[in-house]
């Protein structure tokens, strides 16, 4: 069967490949992949940046949103169910990964498939563990595809709200640095909790923002500091230097959760008084989130399933372009919202 595999560390090495058919083993579910996200860590995993194979194997397969339809029944599942997977696997040794949090794993030994030591979904079938599957509502369909990145936005609202709410603390207003996939999905799950919310981006495409009941700023025009301050910072942009500006634009109590990765070996500068004065006297928070555990899988297709409802035609159009897999490197190119491959066309 084909499948888009990579040889981690090596750039340019990603290509269409024949590989091994998929034989489950007992408990496991066959899968039959429909589609897969592209994101920026697939790009740079492409560009050698970082991903590892699994032991003993000469590539990765790549596809870590992914999107499949059971192909028989049995352990819990039926033929036809559309399902989503985890993308994160216990190191089975930390207290985390025992708590069912491989999310927050101690030892950095877990896997993920198409990124970790566990091939992807960028194929046309593969073997799952029931417990890593979750089950997309039909009437979501193909907008299922989206719950991989909209579980890192769970997870990461999840845990600004336990910081927030480790003393007195009202969520109320909002600014998202970003309008890619996560700025966006952010920016509706937010206002899905009734949140006012500031997206500021370099684009100047806002139409998607505005349709959430979001404010849209182009920072091409406007100065951050001029939108006032916020309760919760989410840099989903991946700029350093917009990282370190989160602290400065907080209220007091205020939580920056940075999403984003910025890679460039570089120094950024971050106001003194707002870190050695202001963080301090105004019990400020700055952390970074990653990943996501199963209640956060559950909870993004639940959100996704409510925003479908509340903004039908918005949430279709978070979508685009899809791509048969041998034109991936289209899908790698694309900026804006999200790009998939489709692997049942």
């Amino acid at each position: 069967m084909l499948a888009l595999v990579t040889e981690p560390g090596k750039p340019h090495t990603t290509r269409i490949e024949d590989v091994p058919e998929v034989r489950p083993r007992e408990g496991e579910v066959l899968v039959r992949t429909l589609e897969v996200g592209v994101c920026g860590t697939d790009r740079e995993i492409s560009e050698g940046v970082f991903g590892v194979a699994p032991e003993a194997e000469p590539f990765l397969v790549l596809g870590h949103e992914a999107l499949g339809v059971v192909e028989q029944d049995g352990n819990g599942f039926s033929r036809g169910d559309l399902v989503t997977a985890i993308v994160r696997r216990s190191c089975g040794r930390c207290v985390a990964c025992a708590e069912d949090s491989p999310d927050s794993c101690l030892t950095g030994d877990y896997s993920e498939r198409g990124i970790t030591r566990l091939h992807g979904y960028a194929r046309e079938l593969v073997a799952e563990d029931p417990d890593q599957l979750i089950g997309i509502p039909a009437a979501l369909g193909r907008l299922g595809v989206l719950a991989e990145p909209t579980s890192i936005c769970e997870r990461a609202l999840r845990h600004a709200r336990a910081i927030g709410g480790r003393q007195p603390w009202q969520l109320e207003r909002a600014l998202v640095l970003g309008a890619g996939a996560i700025g966006l999905l952010t920016t509706y799950l937010l206002r899905l909790a009734g949140t006012e919310v500031w997206v500021a981006s370099l684009e100047r495409e806002s139409e998607l923002i505005e349709e959430s009941g979001a404010h849209y700023v182009s920072t091409h025009d406007t100065d951050l500091a001029d939108i006032g301050r916020f309760d919760l910072v989410v840099e989903a942009a991946g700029e350093a230097s917009l990282m370190a500006r989160t602290l400065g634009l907080l209220r007091r109590s205020g939580v920056a959760c940075l999403l984003g990765i910025d890679t460039r070996d570089q120094q950024v500068e971050i106001d003194g008084v707002v870190l050695g004065v202001e963080t301090i006297l105004e019990n400020r928070v700055l952390f970074g989130s990653v990943n996501a555990q199963r209640r956060d899988w559950v909870a993004a297709v639940e959100d996704l399933d409510a925003a479908r409802r509340r903004w039908p035609d918005a949430l279709e159009r978070f979508v685009g372009p899809r791509v048969p897999l041998d034109r991936f490197e289209e899908a790698f190119l694309h900026v804006g919202g999200k790009a998939t491959l489709l692997l049942d066309d």
